[in-house]
């Protein structure tokens, strides 16, 4: 499993932990009934404090993505995938709506609002066909 820990991206590490199980989790690349790395084997790969990791999988228990299994560890829940799926689009939709008020707030006309859009969105289509 490989996380990117970015320090200076405003948010704390432990919730880029959470985001990015969450996201992997709802891409299919870490699937229901898999094993997670223990606390510990997380923190020495991320070179972070283990209580940062601790806390990150216990925010993943507590949304019921992780689960607990006795004398194996945390393995992703059964019903995982959908929820992780849902909360990514809740998400990444709250980030747009964001983006989209700052454009207008600045002034943007709607109609230049979306050709900056389409735009962006053709120019990402061609970085990921290369």
């Amino acid at each position: 499993m490989f996380f990117f820990i970015d320090a200076g991206n405003g948010l704390a590490v432990y919730d880029q932990i959470v985001r990015q199980m969450k996201f992997a989790v709802a891409a299919g690349a870490v699937r229901s009934g898999e094993l997670v790395p223990s606390v510990r084997e997380l923190a020495r790969e991320l070179a972070i404090n283990p209580n940062t990791v601790a806390r990150a999988y216990r925010e993943l228990q507590e949304g019921g993505v992780l689960e607990t299994v006795r004398g194996t560890g945390l393995i992703v829940a059964a019903n995982a995938r959908r929820q992780c799926q849902a909360e990514r689009a809740k998400l990444i939709r709250a980030r747009f709506r964001l983006v989209l008020e700052e454009a207008q707030h600045s002034g943007l006309e709607f109609h230049e609002i979306e050709s900056l859009i389409a735009s962006e969105l053709e120019a990402v289509r061609r970085r990921t066909r290369k």
